[in-house]
């Protein structure tokens, strides 16, 4: 499941231009926050759906703070312990097991995880990256999925064609999966999955790659 060089020039479509593009790591290709957002002060992030769907009980993320010059908000989802600067002109939800924000059109999604690879039934982050892959494809024909490490020692994980979800807008979208394994616990990470439509794949790898940069986990 996981990308060479070769595997990656095979692939069809998107995976040839991550290949060029990760080269390894992700990289946000000079864009910033000002590209991805609406410029409004941050106000979207107390304002709009208390409930995202699927009857789990929501709440309003904690805002930290402001940066006017980047147009970029700081959140903490408490229930992951994970701090995220986000594009102003946004909406951030959590409940008990991950944290949520995205577009106001619903195009853009993006969801914060804790994993225990123990309970997942794999022994680490790259078992999990891996096994996850191929149980994707296995139970969604036609979505193609492949994975590769990143020099950080994270995993990025691809998915294409992957129909829209019933919030969703757009046509078929991209998901991208990054695993972060515990520099304290091999056996803990922390999923980062981010989908948008596939016409703005190449731009929302370099969005992942913005968020992660700016990431601060909680590791205790």
């Amino acid at each position: 499941m996981f990308l060479s060089g070769s595997a990656a020039a095979a692939f069809a479509g998107f995976a040839t231009q991550l290949h060029a593009q990760t080269a390894n790591r992700l990289d946000s290709g000079g864009l910033t926050f000002r590209d991805f957002g609406t410029p409004d002060n941050g106000s979207s992030y107390t304002r709009g759906e208390q409930s995202i769907g699927g009857g789990t009980t929501q709440k309003f993320t904690r805002v930290l703070g402001i940066d006017p010059a980047s147009q970029a908000v700081r959140l903490r989802f408490d229930s992951v312990k994970i701090e995220l600067l986000l594009p102003m002109g946004w909406q951030a939800t959590e409940d008990g097991e991950r944290g949520i924000a995205y577009t106001t059109d619903k195009r853009v999604r993006l969801i914060v995880w804790r994993v225990d690879f123990t309970y997942e039934g794999v022994k680490d982050a790259e078992h999990y990256a891996a096994t996850k892959a191929g149980s994707i494809k296995a139970r969604r024909p036609g979505v193609e999925a492949q994975a590769r490490k990143l020099r950080d020692g994270s995993f990025l994980i691809v998915y294409e064609n992957v129909p829209k979800g019933p919030s969703d807008s757009g046509g078929p979208r991209t998901v991208f999966d990054l695993v972060i394994p515990s520099p304290r616990n091999p056996k803990a990470g922390v999923l980062v999955t981010l989908g948008l439509p596939t016409t703005e794949a190449a731009r929302g790898l370099q969005l992942l790659a913005l968020i992660t940069q700016n990431m601060r986990i909680d590791w205790q």
